[in-house]
Formats: C-alpha cells, structure tokens, sequence
C-alpha cells in the first residue's frame, strides 16, 4: 500500500507512535490513510498499523 503523507493532520486518525514517518505533534496521524490489520483479530491486542514506516530522524 503507497500511502501519501499529508500537509496536515488526518483529523480521524489518533497517534502515540512517535517514531512513524507519518506522526505529528500533538499525536496526529499524517498519513492519508491507514491500513490496520490482521483480518481476524478478536480484541486490540493483536491488531497492528501496517501503515507504520520507521521515521529515519527524530524533531
């Protein structure tokens, strides 16, 4: 999945994960969207953002 890293924050979509290329301050999302995965999951446990990609510098 190409995802498009957006200008501003998508307003839908809350993030902790500093280290993603696509996290702002204020623990927003700037990705234009996100995949979450696996299909089956039965709780949040076993979930993950497949949208993740490591940011090569911290600000």
């Amino acid at each position: 999945m190409l995802t498009r890293k957006m200008d501003k924050p998508n307003e839908g979509i809350r993030c902790v994960v500093n280290t993603c290329e696509y996290y702002m301050n204020g623990d927003h999302c700037a990705a234009e969207q996100i995949q979450v995965e696996p299909r089956n999951a039965s709780d949040s446990d076993q979930t993950d953002c497949a949208t993740f990609k490591k940011r090569d510098s911290f600000s």
